[in-house]
C-alpha cells in the first residue's frame, strides 16, 4: 500500500503542545503537512498559560525537516479561534485539515459543580470547536477540500459521573460534526468524531496501573486517516482505545405504530418500542434527517393502508 501523505496540505491542531495533539501534529507534518501547532499551555484545569510547548512542538517538526508555526492563541473565544486560523492564512496561505484536540477538566457533581467550572470546560471543548469550524468553513468552501477532526469522548456518549460539563461538550460536538458534514458536503469538506482513549494529562489521578498500553500513537493513525483526502467517510464517529478502532453511531429500534396513544398503551408497548432486533441507522450526510422523516411517515402511511 502507498504511504499516505499530506503534501502541500496546510493542518490546524489544536491542543498540541502535549499528549494527543502533539502525536497528531508530530505524524502530519512527518507525512509532509504544514502544521499550525496551537496551545496555550495552560494547566489540565485550563487556568495559567506557557507558550513553551507549542513552540517546543514546532521546533521539533522543523528540526525533523517539517513545516511548521506556533500559535498560542485560546481556542476558548471567538477572537481566539479566528486568530488561529489566522495564524495557517498567513503563514502557509491556506487551511485543508482541522483538528480540534484542545481540552480541560472541572470536576463536579450535578448539584455542586459551579456556573464558572461548567463554562470553563464548556468553552475550551464546545465552543472552541464552533469558534474554530465558523473560521476555518468558509475558506475550505472557497477552495473546495476540507477535514475536519472534532474530539469527543465515551463521556459524551455515555456519560460520567462528576463529568457533566465534558459530557455536555461532548455530546454538542456530534451536532455540530454532524452539521459541518452536511453543509460541507457539496464542497468535499468532511467532518468526523474521534473518541480517544490515551494516558495523557487528562488521565492525572486516575490508577491506570491496570490498563493496557494506552499511548497516544495508537490514537494518532486513526486522525491520520480521518484527516486524510482518501478519507472516506463523513458524520461519522470512530472509537480509538487501546489498540481497539470501531465506529460509534446512533442508531433507532423500528419501533411502534399506533393511530393513537395514551399513557397506559405507551407502557404496554415499552418492550416492542425497545427491541433491538431491528433498528434503523441513518447516517447524518447526505440525507440522514430527511431519511429519518421519510421512513418514519411510510410506516405510519403502511399501518393506516393495512387497517
Amino acid at each position: 500500500m502507498a504511504e499516505l501523505r499530506f503534501d502541500d496540505r496546510v493542518a490546524v491542531v489544536t491542543g498540541a503542545g502535549r499528549g494527543l495533539g502533539r502525536e497528531y501534529a508530530l505524524l502530519l507534518a512527518s507525512r509532509g503537512a504544514k502544521v499550525v501547532v496551537n496551545d496555550n499551555g495552560s494547566s489540565i484545569q485550563g487556568e495559567a498559560g506557557d507558550e513553551g510547548p507549542a513552540h517546543d512542538v514546532a521546533r521539533e517538526i522543523q528540526a525533523a525537516g517539517g513545516q511548521a508555526v506556533a500559535c498560542t492563541d485560546s481556542v476558548a473565544t471567538p477572537k481566539g479561534g479566528d486568530a488561529i486560523i489566522q495564524a495557517a492564512l498567513d503563514r502557509f496561505g491556506r487551511v485543508d485539515i482541522l483538528i480540534h484536540n484542545a481540552g480541560n477538566v472541572r470536576y463536579g457533581a450535578l448539584d455542586e459543580i459551579s456556573q464558572e467550572d461548567f463554562d470553563a470546560v464548556l468553552d475550551v471543548h464546545l465552543m472552541g470547536a464552533f469558534h474554530l469550524v465558523r473560521a476555518a468553513f468558509p475558506h475550505m468552501k472557497t477552495t473546495g477540500y476540507g477535514r475536519i477532526v472534532l474530539t469527543s469522548s465515551i463521556g459524551g456518549l455515555y456519560g460520567n459521573a462528576r463529568c457533566v460539563n465534558y459530557g455536555v461538550s461532548k455530546a454538542g460536538m456530534i451536532g455540530l460534526s454532524n452539521v459541518a458534514a452536511l453543509e460541507g458536503a457539496e464542497r468535499n469538506i468532511k467532518s468526523n468524531l474521534i473518541i480517544p482513549a490515551a494516558v495523557t494529562r487528562m488521565a492525572d489521578g486516575l490508577d491506570t496501573s491496570q490498563y493496557p498500553a494506552m499511548g497516544p500513537e495508537l490514537v494518532a493513525p486513526v486522525v491520520g486517516w480521518l484527516a486524510h483526502q482518501d478519507c472516506s467517510i463523513t458524520g461519522e464517529m470512530l472509537i480509538s482505545v487501546a489498540g481497539r478502532v470501531a465506529r460509534a453511531f446512533v442508531a433507532e429500534t423500528e419501533g411502534v405504530f399506533r393511530p393513537s396513544w395514551t399513557i397506559e398503551s405507551v407502557g404496554e408497548e415499552m418492550d416492542a418500542i425497545r427491541d433491538p432486533d431491528r433498528l434503523w441507522v441513518f447516517p447524518p450526510a447526505p440525507s440522514g434527517h430527511r431519511d429519518h422523516l421519510v421512513k418514519s411517515f411510510d410506516m405510519a402511511r403502511s399501518a393506516e393502508k393495512s387497517q
